[in-house]
């Protein structure tokens, strides 16, 4: 469930794993990241979308049907719409509200966009990946820039809403490319962005670079700073950050599927705790005062702690007693300090 305004915002997520994707590249492995091995019908998502619906409250809820994984659009065009069909139906009687697709930029047209636009499709997400050719080309992406760039405007131009996600990680990539890769994402107008450290999942091609000592993974550290740098561009700019880091598969919990890589079930909050370490910096030193509370909003206060009490622990290096608190008056990362 994700939160959206005032009201519960539910997804109900599809896999298609593979399916529709003729490109190998170099990370990728669909069925092992997402846990999902069987190409569903479209009959099995009426099944699963009725399923998840009991489970939803009928009121003051809004929901969504999305299709992840493979190349959405890259399916055949009856195969698409069928998908397609079984999923509106819920839309037509008022029960979702929305659909969204997850497809790559070589697989957008005018004759594509207009079958999502028949069927409400109300977001696109595009694997850009990166907004580096070189990185692209090392990855075996097969695609250009240029074609993330016109797949994004003509999906704006069709009054769709845009996502873009990257990957950090890749080979190639670098500090600077992937927070010029964010500013892209910006510019391009998109609404929302996911962001995966790139992991090495078995019988992929990068698991073999890997083993060949042609590659090396980011560490846990390095990729939680990296992102780290990720986060006031978006930010500022109001893109919503839909994830940080993979969903947690069965593959990856075991790490039977997983040979190297920064894979943290908490990802996303260690990348906060590191946000809001560097915040509480400046009270990190010593004084005569012997108790300190941290009051900040509510919605932020878990992290503000940190992950393991990281921050906490810190402040604890300086003072006998430290306390967080939460305060409702608060927004964002604001946060104010009283000492005793």
């Amino acid at each position: 469930m994700l939160s959206n305004n005032a009201l519960p915002y539910y997804i109900i997520p599809n896999f298609i794993p593979q399916l529709a994707c003729p490109h190998q590249c170099i990370f990728c492995n669909q069925q092992k990241i997402t846990g999902s091995i069987s190409i569903p019908k479209p009959e099995d998502v009426i099944k699963k979308v009725t399923a998840y619906l009991q489970g939803i409250p009928a009121e003051n809820s809004r929901v969504e049907i999305a299709f992840y994984g493979g190349s959405f659009t890259g399916l055949p065009f009856s195969l698409m719409e069928d998908y397609l069909k079984a999923a509106f139906r819920f839309v037509e009687d008022g029960r979702v509200q929305h659909l969204r697709v997850s497809t790559r930029p070589d697989y957008i047209n005018k004759e594509i966009l207009a079958l999502l636009k028949k069927y409400k499709v109300k977001v696109v997400e595009l694997g850009a990946q990166s907004f580096d050719d070189e990185v692209l080309r090392l990855s075996g992406r097969g695609h250009t820039v240029e074609d993330i760039e016109k797949a994004s405007q003509a999906i704006l131009d069709e009054g769709i809403e845009l996502g873009l996600q990257m990957m950090v990680g890749l080979p190639g990539d670098t500090p600077e490319k992937s927070v010029a890769t964010a500013r892209e994402i910006v510019a391009l107008g998109a609404a929302n962005t996911r962001i995966y450290p790139v992991l090495v999942i078995r019988k992929t091609p990068l698991a073999k670079m890997y083993y060949e000592g042609k590659y090396q993974p980011l560490s846990l550290p390095e990729a939680v700073q990296r992102v780290k740098l990720l986060i006031p561009v978006f930010e500022e700019k109001n893109v919503r950050i839909l994830r940080i880091g993979l969903h947690p598969s069965e593959g990856l919990l075991t790490r039977s599927q997983l040979i190297a890589g920064p894979f943290h079930v908490s990802f996303r909050e260690l990348v906060l705790t590191k946000i809001w370490n560097d915040l509480l910096a400046p009270l990190c030193i010593h004084s005569d005062k012997n108790e300190i509370q941290v009051s900040v909003s509510p919605t932020e206060l878990n992290f503000a702690i940190g992950y393991g009490a990281a921050n906490r622990k810190r402040l604890l290096q300086f003072y006998r007693k430290v306390r967080f608190t939460a305060d409702p008056a608060l927004k964002n990362r604001n946060y104010y300090v009283d000492y005793n």
